[in-house]
């Protein structure tokens, strides 16, 4: 089912062709707007009801879905509670989760970002990110390559001694982390080469958890950036990396005097392409587990792609035998903005179908007695529908969302704002509008007025502290504010109130293809047997 464009009853547009998660296929950190979750980081929590109350009706648009996705779910809804006489409303639903092994680590709302690593628009857009993961407790996973790519970073005796681009990502974070959530560092085949675990165990030492890098859902190979520089592509070259096309051919570096070539790709080597069995694979790891282990790592997790059903035995199996902390699986949603799009779009296996099986698979290993490792599932995923619909389908072992895209919007939305209302912040921040687009504006022309979540960040910090925050956390808090109240809602319909309450029979399938696929039930035939008994008594 295609989604929508506009959406009337929000008052929403995308810019582009919008992709399953509503957001377009395409972000631009310039865009000046709007689609459901740019707008939701200026009003937060306002954003789940239709605009003009009062003068309106509205009526659901989602009543027909079709084919096998997040779309074709449908979120139960009950009339009873749990009967222990308590007066409930949706505002006390329990946001907080914990994942990990004991004592888990809590997360305040069930959700971790996708990895952000080498690409400019991470760098560029991190203090807003950061800053609003570390002020609401989100797990923040900075991504592969950070290090390798800083010309600042220094090596000795072919390992990494600093890294100053790496070690401020962490710094940010850690400056407003709260004591929930935490940081993520990846580490990629060219990482493990350069030292990264030892560096971390050395300079950061229980500052981070490590996260191994199997793949991800955008692509089939190794992670990527663009270089524009001759210059750069040679350095990149030098330190290891396969540079396509080689800047360091003579004819190719004339291509570029000339106009011909203006463009590099940097790209990872690839894992295990050199292993040719599981059980080669499986030794590799667990000796890889052994090593970080042995460095001080107390938090491990491993993140895999939508590689296939093989592939993702071999994560769920590896996860479980290493005790790990986490497995993220990301399904074939996309990413920060060098993955080939055809391959975006043709390889893998979609979402919802590598989420159903993920399940499938933990629940055989529990069945063998067994304990996988808690799961976060992500790929495409944005709002707080997708958020409920994830967590009900991997229950009970997946504890986190990943949401990727979805959480650089309020970094570009706080960072475009914020070079408007202080031009000589502009440059720092990356501010890409001349003025305020008219969805902004006619809020206001102060962050206070701008942002609906503002007020209770000051409340908690204080003006001096709230002012000195970089706007694209205030957004980014702004947005938890609607992605926390809509999950309430949903819970609270559902007569669930904490988030760890979630279970498999809370998302049923919307038609007879996906309850076949992910072993959901129909949700015509769901509850039916005690509603027969009902009738009859």
């Amino acid at each position: 089912m295609q989604p929508q464009k506009t959406n009337d009853v929000l008052g929403t547009a995308n810019r582009g062709t919008p992709a399953e998660s509503g957001l377009c296929t395409l972000c631009r950190a310039d865009c000046a707007g709007k689609c459901e979750t740019w707008l939701s980081c200026l009003r937060g929590r306002d954003m789940l009801y239709p605009r003009d109350f009062g003068m309106i009706t509205a009526g659901s648009a989602n009543i027909d879905p079709q084919g096998v996705s997040y779309a074709s779910l449908r979120l139960a809804g009950r009339v009873l509670g749990p009967g222990d006489d308590a007066e409930r409303m949706f505002t006390g639903v329990d946001l907080a989760a914990t994942f990990g092994r004991d004592p888990g680590l809590t997360a305040g709302l069930p959700i971790i970002t996708g990895a952000l690593g080498s690409t400019r628009v991470a760098a560029v857009y991190w203090n807003g990110l950061a800053v609003g993961c570390a002020l609401c407790g989100v797990p923040l996973v900075i991504g592969e390559n950070v290090a390798g790519i800083d010309p600042r970073a220094e090596f000795k005796n072919g390992r990494l001694s600093k890294a100053p681009e790496l070690s401020r990502r962490i710094a940010v974070y850690r400056q407003y982390a709260t004591g929930a959530g935490g940081i993520l560092v990846q580490q990629n085949v060219e990482d493990a080469r350069n030292g990264l675990a030892e560096f971390l165990a050395e300079s950061h030492a229980g500052e981070v958890a490590i996260e191994l890098k199997w793949g991800q859902g955008a692509k089939s190979i190794g992670g990527e950036i663009k270089v524009g520089s001759l210059e750069q592509a040679r350095f990149l070259a030098s330190r290891g990396y396969v540079v396509d096309p080689d800047p360091d051919d003579p004819g190719v570096a004339q291509a570029f005097a000339d106009g011909a070539v203006r463009a590099f790709a940097r790209h990872s080597r690839l894992g295990h392409a050199d292993l040719g069995d599981f059980e080669r694979l499986r030794e590799s790891f667990h000796a890889t587990v052994s090593r970080l282990l042995a460095l001080g790592f107390s938090r491990i997790t491993l993140k895999t792609g939508a590689y296939g059903v093989e592939g993702l035995a071999m994560a769920v199996k590896c996860a479980a035998e290493a005790g790990l902390d986490l497995l993220t699986i990301d399904g074939a949603g996309g990413g920060t903005g060098m993955s080939p799009w055809n391959m975006m779009d043709h390889w893998g296996v979609p979402s919802l179908h590598l989420h159903a099986k993920a399940r499938e698979f933990a629940d055989a290993l529990s069945r063998r007695g067994v304990k996988p490792a808690d799961m976060a599932f992500g790929g495409g995923l944005a709002r707080e529908d997708h958020i409920v619909k994830a967590l009900a389908l991997g229950a009970p072992y997946a504890k986190l969302v990943c949401l990727g895209r979805a959480l650089m919007i309020p970094a570009f939305v706080g960072a475009n704002i914020e070079g408007v209302l202080f031009p000589e912040k502009r440059a720092a921040v990356n501010g890409l509008w001349d003025t305020l687009p008219k969805a902004v504006s006619e809020r206001g022309t102060t962050p206070e007025a701008i942002f609906a979540g503002y007020h209770a960040l000051r409340k908690r910090l204080g003006e001096a502290e709230t002012r000195a925050l970089p706007l694209g956390a205030v957004a980014f808090c702004t947005l938890m504010d609607k992605l926390g109240a809509g999950i309430q809602q949903f819970l609270a319909g559902m007569r669930r109130f904490a988030v760890t309450e979630l279970a498999r029979n809370d998302v049923l399938a919307a038609n007879r293809e996906t309850a076949r696929e992910t072993g959901l039930e129909h949700m015509a035939e769901s509850g039916l047997e005690q509603a027969r008994r009902i009738l009859e008594a």
